[in-house]
């Protein structure tokens, strides 16, 4: 019996950065460590941190991207990534460097934009469950 493959997405905020079928097996990052994702996996959402996601196909091999932090959907076969940025490499070693000098070094400005934004967001949830059981 063929093992089901995946669809995986991977968005960025002004487009698609790739759209890969049969896709074997997906790895990202978390602030909690790294997960895998496999065909069979329920469905499931994780918050991804500045990192590497590695995703395979039998055409392509093995493939690594620098991600920004983002989200992971997965619901049946397809998986979308959103994140704020990407960078494709075949060197493990610049795409991490890349990470680091890319999505990890934040300016005071969008430190401080990320904080109102996460206070702004944090108060909308507030209140929206406040409507809810109220």
């Amino acid at each position: 019996m063929p093992q089901p493959l995946m669809h995986l997405k991977i968005l960025l905020p002004f487009g698609i950065f790739a759209d890969k079928a049969d896709v074997t097996r997906i790895v990202a990052e978390t602030r909690a460590g790294s997960f895998g994702f496999l065909p069979r996996r329920l469905d499931c959402v994780a918050a991804l941190a500045p990192g590497i996601l590695v995703y395979e196909t039998e055409a392509e091999g093995e493939v690594f991207t620098a991600v920004d932090e983002g989200v992971l959907i997965k619901t049946g076969a397809t998986v979308l990534v959103s994140v704020r940025g990407a960078l494709k490499g075949s060197d493990l070693g610049r795409l991490r460097q890349a990470v680091e000098k890319e999505f990890l070094s934040l300016d005071g400005n969008e430190k401080s934009a990320r904080s109102v934004m996460a206070k702004l967001e944090t108060g909308f949830l507030h209140r929206f469950a406040a409507i809810q059981h109220g």
